[in-house]
């Protein structure tokens, strides 16, 4: 496993690191014991941060990470988020009182009496434009609730405005072979200003895994299912908002370009690892095979050009329009 800088705090985390949405909820069963037989593959392989959120299965998968961190005596640091238990989203309901109680929790469900790294989790972007609600931030840091603070943000215009913010250690952005418009607009920006990128929805959903076919199928709970179209929150968060026969297909053609050897998983991770401004990628795995599939994507060799141009044509010329004017 390689490690790089995460923005200006110091830390050097796995290039290829941990979310635990899919740990959480909202993809389906997964076992308690699943569950951390997945996390306990993501250490023993070299893996040294996590990002969570308090809403992946209401604190569950922080209770889990919060497990895995009693268990072992290697350093692990966790990213988690907080403002999606709004019943509604709105800029009046990031208030003191309401990040104060979400940090608490996530306090109680980590087990600790410091976050490592708290995200906004994807607020509305007028949020952007609100300093206050990031001054709130700043009293957590200097009261201890929090060592350090960034986003997760849907947009790149949003990323671009977080920032301006000088505190705002690191932005999570979604980022894979579909969905790259923050290579173009937004990376530059932060490494000039010293910050650290996650890259989020790294496989699209599992679409980059190459492992979908036309009639796959997925349970009731899984977002695959229920939000293909957004009815529950962001459609870009369900197979980075790309139609999944169109996404099918691109694959097949991706998939043309594997070396030896090499999965798709692996492959679609080694192409993000290409940009020197990612700090990581952030891949879900709910089980153990999975977790080392991803992180073996670490030790590969580049990519060659080649292969990137023809990864940036299929991007062009299938979904580059329609997937830039919105993201």
């Amino acid at each position: 496993m390689e490690y790089r800088a995460l923005g200006r705090t110091g830390w050097k985390v796995s290039e290829v690191s941990f979310g635990a949405w899919a740990i959480g909820g909202s993809w389906g069963h997964v076992s308690d014991d699943e569950a951390m037989a997945a996390l306990r593959t993501a250490v023993d392989s070299g893996v040294n941060f996590f990002d969570t959120a308090d809403v992946y299965g209401n604190g569950r998968s922080e209770r889990l990470i919060a497990d895995l961190k009693k268990n072992y005596k290697k350093d692990i640091i966790v990213a988690t988020k907080a403002g999606r238990r709004l019943p509604q989203q709105s800029v009046a309901g990031y208030t003191a009182a309401n990040l104060t109680a979400w940090v608490d929790d996530s306090l109680r469900n980590l087990a600790t009496d410091s976050l490592d790294l708290l995200q906004l989790h994807c607020p509305p972007t007028e949020l952007y434009f609100q300093p206050e609600a990031f001054d709130i931030l700043d009293r957590m840091v200097k009261a201890g609730k929090l060592r350090y603070y960034g986003v997760s943000v849907e947009k790149v215009d949003e990323a671009l405005k977080a920032i301006e913010h000088p505190n705002v250690q690191s932005v999570q952005i979604i980022f894979n072979c579909f969905r790259q418009r923050p290579a173009d607009e937004f990376f530059l920006q932060a490494q000039r200003k010293k910050v650290g990128i996650l890259a989020r929805v790294p496989l699209a959903s599992g679409l980059l895994t190459g492992k979908f076919h036309l009639d796959s199928t997925f349970e009731a709970d899984d977002h695959r299912n229920f939000n293909r179209h957004g009815e529950a929150f962001d459609v870009g968060e369900t197979f980075s908002g790309v139609d999944y026969n169109a996404g099918l297909e691109a694959v097949e053609e991706l998939r043309a370009l594997l070396p030896p050897g090499v999965t798709m998983s692996q492959f679609a991770l080694r192409w993000i690892l290409m940009f020197d401004a990612v700090t990581c990628a952030i891949p879900g795995g709910k089980r153990p095979d999975q977790v080392t599939d991803n992180c073996r994507a670490s030790g590969l060799p580049p990519l060659s050009p080649e292969a990137m141009a023809t990864i940036r044509n299929i991007y062009d010329t299938r979904f580059g329009a329609a997937l830039r004017h919105r993201w």
